[in-house]
């Protein structure tokens, strides 16, 4: 094999082609779907420590406050042995004060996942004993187990978080409300976030009330913890890059190791044919995503298959280099004032930040 060609004044050339989202369909084996129920990379080392609230939003401290307490009454009495979940002193966990589970409530880009992941490191248990995930990885787990054994592999935890409750679907809200409430049952802590119901044009936010409506029984099981403050991702930082020509995407893809790079009309068809609760695994093993002839999103169903990705790419902190279109104009007007107004902006807030991050693959 070749090495590396350098060229005076280009960066160096990589050895193999970039990779192709495009041509990977991976399999994901539904233990792994419960092995991976952990707060994703981009959050690993969070803590509520390293929360930064607004100085101009008393809330956000406060929640960092209530959190911190609801954390510390967690400590429960589970232990493992044998390879299977025993229960020690009692056959239920121990009573937590108050309601057993927490609401965020707030706009995107407030750090309600970054409140919800130090919730999950703060609490005093076991990794194996707390899960989290969004809405569409619960959804996912209780596709790949059933609903029964899906109650038994979660019974035993001491947490479950749920980001980014999704209550666009009645039918899955309704799944896993029947499912969160056997959960309560069995004493499992609950904390959420949530995203914005069909119809809420306008609001920046999603109302608690309709949340805890939407969860049916589960109502004084929840405390809700409102949140305000603006989209860190622009507090303070710079604007978001502008596209790059073609050429400047094709020759970082190549100089970058462990870069894909598709164009993006392509990317969109691909998406469609991986069920989303793959997109963490296609993304597996690459380090940047290079994406040439950006174009608005012909339709609402690849729109809400995109905001899935981005998530993921958010999540992992894979850096997004693009030429064609801006970010922020991916989604048409109809889409940004419909009901899924949220997804949206937020799908194009986490875009633009990871655009910055992939500033530097381009030689200067």
């Amino acid at each position: 094999m070749s090495s590396s060609t350098a060229v005076p004044g280009q960066s160096p050339i990589a050895e193999t082609a970039p990779l192709s989202l495009c041509a990977l369909e991976p399999h994901v084996p539904a233990d792994r779907l419960v092995a991976e129920m952990v707060p994703p990379p981009r959050f690993d080392s969070v803590r509520f420590d390293t929360y930064v609230p607004d100085p101009d939003q008393p809330s956000q401290v406060e929640a960092v406050k209530v959190l911190s307490g609801f954390a510390t009454g967690l400590g429960g009495s589970h232990a493992t042995g044998s390879g299977k979940r025993k229960w020690f002193m009692s056959r239920k966990p121990a009573p937590v004060a108050g309601p057993l589970g927490v609401y965020l409530d707030g706009g995107y880009g407030v750090g309600k996942t970054h409140l919800l992941a130090s919730l999950w490191h703060a609490t005093p248990a076991a990794p194996s004993l707390k899960a989290f995930g969004t809405f569409v990885e619960l959804t996912n787990l209780v596709g790949a187990l059933g609903f029964q054994q899906t109650v038994q592999t979660l019974s035993g935890h001491r947490l479950l978080c749920i980001d980014e409750f999704e209550l666009d679907d009645p039918g899955d809200t309704v799944l896993v409300s029947s499912l969160l409430s056997r959960l309560v049952e069995a004493g499992v802590a609950l904390a959420a976030t949530s995203n914005t119901l069909p119809g809420k044009l306008g609001e920046g936010r999603f109302a608690a009330a309709d949340f805890l409506r939407e969860i049916q029984g589960l109502s004084s099981h929840f405390r809700p913890l409102r949140i305000d403050g603006e989209d860190y991702r622009h507090r303070g930082l710079p604007e978001a890059p502008a596209p790059y020509s073609d050429k400047q995407v094709t020759k970082a893809a190549y100089a970058t190791a462990g870069a894909s790079l598709d164009d993006f009309p392509s990317l969109l068809d691909h998406l469609a044919r991986v069920h989303p609760s793959r997109y963490g695994a296609l993304t597996d093993g690459v380090r940047a995503v290079c994406l040439t002839d950006v174009q608005p999103v012909p339709d609402q169903s690849t729109a809400l298959r995109l905001v899935v990705l981005a998530d993921r790419l958010y999540d992992r902190e894979i850096p997004v280099l693009a030429s064609g279109l801006p970010f922020d104009r991916l989604f048409s007007d109809e889409m940004l004032n419909g009901g899924y107004r949220k997804k949206y902006f937020r799908a194009i807030s986490r875009l633009t930040a990871l655009a910055r991050d992939a500033k530097g693959l381009v030689a200067q």
